[in-house]
């Protein structure tokens, strides 16, 4: 499977799993492969199609998953759970950072509930994911860190490096 057909099928997925409004245009996303600290990790089924992947940032001081998704016919099934284990079990060990909607209803809170089995720990700082299409409205959510909560100075940094080289705007 060409990384094109990979990308159609992983965007596929995407579009089915995420509101509009957490995720980049087809275009956007697809700019993103030829990022060198971005990939996609995938799981397959049987006949090798993709059921699900893993988006992740790879920076020097952190790792940041941006987008866990699994196809819906396959969902509960653990695979989401493998595929964010294989990624903080890769070398180098480091801090990995995602993010999560407010814990304001229950699928939030199950989701949290999902990352906090696999070890991830909810920060309480006040954050702002900037928005990822043109026109869009910044979305405010929740930093989980594993293996640990971050310190204030800790989290102030991820920030820096999400809002300067993920979203690319200042923080202002």
């Amino acid at each position: 499977m060409s990384q094109l057909e990979q990308f159609e099928r992983v965007y596929e997925i995407m579009s089915a799993s995420f509101p509009v409004t957490e995720y980049r245009t087809k275009s956007g996303q697809e700019k993103l492969l030829d990022r060198s600290e971005y990939r996609l990790l995938t799981e397959r089924d049987e006949e090798e199609r993709i059921i699900a992947f893993l988006a992740i940032w790879e920076f020097p001081a952190l790792r940041f998953i941006e987008h866990l998704a699994v196809d819906p016919s396959v969902r509960g099934g653990g695979v989401g759970n493998k595929l964010v284990r294989k990624c903080l079990e890769e070398q180098p060990v480091k801090p990995t950072i995602l993010e999560v909607e407010l814990p304001e209803d229950e699928l939030s809170a199950r989701r949290i509930s999902f990352y906090e089995r696999l070890g991830f720990r909810l920060n309480e700082y006040s954050y702002v994911q900037p928005p990822l299409r043109e026109g869009g409205e910044p979305l405010p959510l929740k930093i989980m860190s594993y293996p640990q909560l971050l310190t204030e100075q800790e989290f102030l940094a991820c920030r820096a490096i999400l809002y300067s080289e993920v979203y690319r705007v200042s923080e202002s």
